[in-house]
Order: C-alpha cells, then structure tokens, then sequence
C-alpha cells in the first residue's frame, strides 16, 4: 500500500488533543453505548480543550456520528474487505477521517496525515498504513460524486434517501409516512432527512428569579436572544458549563 513519500522519521507520530477526544468519544459511543453529549464536554474539560479546539473536537465528534451512515457506505466502497471485518477502532479512525475530508474545512493534506497520525498513536502502525491508503481512496472523489455513487446502488428511492442522508432505513420510511399522513408533499423526504442532520444550537434558559438573560449575554458574544422566550438564549459553541449561573443551577440547558 502507498505509504506517502514522507520518510519514517518525519511522519506524524500521534495526533492533536481535538482529534484524539473526538475518537474517544466515538470509541466509547461505539463500545459502551454511551451518549455522545454526556461523554463529550466531561472530557474537554478534563483535558483542557477550549474555544476552537472545542469547537473542532465538538463538530468532529457530533458530525461524524450523524453522518455515520453515510461514511460507512463510502468506506465500503475503499475497503477490501467487509466493514464487519475491520477491528472497531480502526473503523473509527476512518470514520473520522472521512468526516475531515467530506464535510470539514479541513486541508485534505492535514486530514490524512492527522489521522493517519491518530491510527499510529491509538491503533498501530500496521492500522495506520490501511487508514492512509483508504483516506486517499476517499478523497479521490468528491462528496457530491459519492452521493451518485450511494443512490445508485440503492434498490429503490428509500433507500437511496437513506443512504445519501445517513438515515436507517425505517426511519425514512417512518418520516415518509408521517408526511404523508399529515398531507405535506413526499418530495420533502429528502429535505426533512437534510435538516434532521443539522448540528443543533443548544439553548439556555435564566432560571426566573434566579438568574436574569442578560447575566448570560453579558461579556460573551456566543450568545444570542432565543426566538420562543426571552428568558432564553442560544449558544453558538463551546460548553454549557463555562457559565457560572448554569454550574451552580440558577440558568438551565
């Protein structure tokens, strides 16, 4: 397998802190059925992972795990082997990686080396050479060619929604149902599975009486007025946590 045209000893060894806490989260989704939102913040807080690392590791992390689906598919088409046959870390990496290069502004140069790097630290260096050559299969082709690709080998519509959106494929026909059902256009299908994938805004709430809006707004510009309550706020990134009215209970999440 290609190995890059690096010498040993200048290629990367392990990966940055962002990188290496968003494979934690996934390992322990994956291994423990653990909740991506409970293991996340714990863990950048522990590490010392703030402002845009967060915010790189949060979306990493978050993104890859809604799009899971869809990269598994893509994966399946880089791999010679079955994806059930791959060790479930290293399948892992690959997600991540994938992630990097399809739905991130991140250089395609420093997706694959960073996550060949992750391999390295986290799952050896036998790993690390498969998840280099299937990262450069991936990046190869476009997101929107790989999307052809997916919905071309569907059986039928549903599936091709369901695979290209990164949905099961009872939940797109639950969706598809319920539209139907409440008299809205099946066409929609397709934008309804879109916007099921949008990374949510988390929303805080000043506690009344304990807590006033504007404690939460004042002195910090990733806050802006929620739509439904005025006692309410949206967060644009970062952890819930770093406000003091929601550590000791007086705003709420």
């Amino acid at each position: 397998m290609h190995r890059g045209s690096a010498a040993p000893s200048q290629r990367r060894k392990g990966t940055d802190p962002a990188r290496a806490v968003a494979y934690d989260v996934l390992r322990q989704v994956d291994g423990s059925d653990a909740y991506a939102n409970l293991v996340l913040p714990p863990l950048l807080r522990e590490r010392g992972i703030r402002g845009r690392d967060a915010g790189f590791a949060t979306e990493l992390a978050y993104g890859t795990l809604r799009l899971r689906g869809r990269y598994d598919a893509i994966l399946a088409h880089c791999l010679d082997r079955p994806l059930d046959r791959l060790d479930p870390p290293v399948l892992d990496v690959l997600r991540l990686g994938t992630h990097q290069l399809l739905a991130m502004r991140v250089p395609q140069h420093a997706a694959v080396s960073e996550t060949v790097g992750l391999a390295r630290e986290r799952t050896g260096a036998g790993s690390a050479q498969l998840v280099n050559a299937v990262l450069r299969r991936v990046a190869r082709t476009p997101l929107d060619d790989w999307l052809t690709i997916l919905a071309d080998d569907a059986p039928d519509p549903l599936t091709a929604l369901a695979a290209t959106q990164s949905h099961p494929v009872w939940i797109a026909r639950a969706l598809r149902d319920a539209l139907a059902g409440n008299g809205r256009p099946v066409g929609e299908l397709d934008a309804l599975l879109a916007a099921d994938n949008d990374a949510p805004r988390v929303t805080l709430v000043a506690r009344p009486g304990l807590a006033d809006p504007h404690e939460l707004a004042d002195g910090d510009g990733r806050v802006t007025p929620a739509r439904w309550a005025p006692t309410a706020l949206t967060l644009d990134g970062g952890d819930p946590a770093a406000f003091g009215a929601v550590r000791d209970g007086r705003a709420g999440v």
